[in-house]
């Protein structure tokens, strides 16, 4: 399965977006838009690729130290970006230090179990991934400009989340991701292993 490691804001914080992101949805050219279902947004801090089963158990056991050598920390989604013409996104602020501790951490522990990516670009920007342009040629900048005002309140990042990808079985294409465990950050868990949602 492919899977990643990754943060999950809030229902309120994700309410926030969602009011902010829907007439863009809405809006006549935001059909050449393929948008990321809401239960879909996360923000990634590794990327693991196709992991085996047996990679699993020592995945587990990294991230899960990972975690409870964290303390939970304040982000905020704010304004958007784009990578290219292709990707249009949430940005975040708040606690970016600790974030990104955790995102290099992640990766090690994919690292160490054997994941074929365990990997997070050295310039690490953390976003939520809202759409992917399905004009190779259309600009974004109608969108970006709707999000640069966007502030959303503040919340607290307290669990570390295994996900992993799924291609959608619904017709319309694409990937859906799922939580395959979790761990609050700064522990302790559960005996026996992972945190499952």
């Amino acid at each position: 399965m492919r899977t990643f490691a990754a943060l999950l804001p809030p229902a309120e914080a994700l309410d926030q977006l969602a009011d902010t992101i829907g007439p863009l949805r809405r809006h006549p050219a935001g059909e050449r838009l393929r948008w990321a279902d809401r239960e879909d947004w996360h923000i990634t801090l590794a990327f693991f690729g196709e992991t085996e089963g047996s990679q699993l158990p020592v995945l587990y056991e990294g991230l899960a130290d990972v975690a409870r050598d964290a303390e939970p920390f304040s982000l905020r989604l704010v304004g958007g970006g784009a990578f290219g013409r292709r990707h249009l996104w949430a940005g975040v602020a708040g606690d970016l230090e600790p974030l990104t501790r955790l995102a290099f951490a992640s990766a090690g522990a994919g690292r160490a179990a054997g994941a074929p990516g365990g990997t997070v670009h050295d310039a690490y920007r953390p976003h939520l991934t809202l759409a992917r342009n399905r004009d190779r040629n259309g600009d974004l900048d109608h969108w970006l400009a709707r999000l640069a005002g966007f502030e959303g309140g503040a919340w607290t990042a307290d669990s570390l989340v295994l996900m992993r990808s799924e291609d959608a079985v619904d017709g319309a294409g694409g990937t859906r991701y799922r939580t395959q465990a979790s761990w609050p950050l700064g522990g302790p868990w559960p005996l026996g292993g992972p945190m499952k949602r």
